[in-house]
């Protein structure tokens, strides 16, 4: 005589099919075009934006001197010349607010996630970081302003601009740094901990590993929205037609401050020269901006952890 046993964990009989009341149909339908209508607000002004700019700058970018020359050696609304200047200026800037906001802001991440936790110095910590998230560009440079200028007596620079920018750096890169930190599983670190691997050894062999494709792309998001930051260049350094390598002395250009210069000095009518200027050196950031979110979404890639 055989006998089944039951599997407790297996219902003894499927579950009855249950119809789906025309009230759920509804508030699916609803939600899902309320879905639809704000994916639609948020992408419509972009595309426009794009679109915008890339009609507008396109006849600008292909001159054969638009990389290669600056605008020293012809007059203000004279046609020709280029933006070496300005994105030379751009490029530096932005390099040494990322040489220092970056390590700050990775190591801040690294302590309120792995050794602050709870404790009262991290809070203290998250409060000011958020503070510091808020704060206007505007105000940054001011600081800036009555610190470096005013205070220790050191001249207007593009060394000025790049501490400004640092300010509005390092909240970005330590929020997107502090979630991919988070999203790290707790069993590896567990698991290290187990083979007598040092906290510090698994952060640096492990965590940082782990989360390093998404690191560096809170990176590339924070460094593309300081660099076409206005305010602190108005305040801190001067503009200048010819390029200039020397970020700790004398004016320097950068592609925003081209604009707001052009602006300034030329006329904006369709078709003149400030005009194909301000539109020109408005695509040329954009696509440099792209360019680097690209590279480091390659360099992310190859960085990251392999399944195997």
């Amino acid at each position: 005589m055989t006998s089944t046993i039951a599997d407790p964990e297996r219902p003894a009989t499927a579950p009855a099919f249950q119809h789906v009341s025309l009230a759920r149909k509804t508030k699916n339908a609803v939600a899902t075009v309320l879905v639809w209508l704000a994916f639609l607000v948020a992408v419509v002004p972009l595309v426009w934006v794009l679109y915008t700019v890339i009609v507008n700058g396109i006849t600008r970018i292909p001159y054969t001197n638009w990389w290669t020359q600056d605008f020293g050696s012809v007059l203000p609304d004279e046609v020709g010349g280029g933006v070496l200047h300005a994105v030379i200026g751009t490029l530096l800037q932005g390099l040494i607010c990322a040489i220092i906001a970056v390590p700050l802001g990775l190591l801040v991440a690294i302590y309120l996630v792995e050794y602050g936790r709870n404790g009262r110095l991290a809070k203290i910590t998250t409060f000011m970081v958020d503070i510091l998230s808020g704060v206007p560009s505007i105000v940054a440079a001011l600081f800036i302003y009555a610190l470096w200028i005013t205070t220790f007596g050191l001249p207007r620079s593009g060394f000025a601009v790049s501490l400004a920018l640092v300010l509005l750096m390092i909240p970005v890169v330590v929020r997107s740094t502090e979630e991919m930190l988070r999203i790290v599983p707790d069993d590896l670190r567990e698991a290290s901990y187990a083979l007598g691997v040092p906290k510090w050894k698994t952060i640096m062999k492990i965590v940082l590993p782990t989360a390093l494709s998404g690191i560096i792309s809170g990176v590339m998001m924070a460094l593309a929205r300081v660099m076409g930051e206005t305010a602190p260049l108005l305040v801190l350094v001067g503009y200048s037609n010819f390029v200039h390598w020397d970020v700790f002395n004398g004016e320097q250009a950068s592609l925003p401050l081209l604009m707001n210069n052009e602006r300034v000095s030329n006329s904006m009518a369709p078709g003149s020269v400030g005009f194909d200027r301000i539109w020109g050196a408005a695509l040329t950031l954009v696509l440099i901006i792209a360019l680097i979110n690209l590279l480091a979404t390659v360099f992310a890639r190859l960085v990251a952890p392999k399944k195997k």
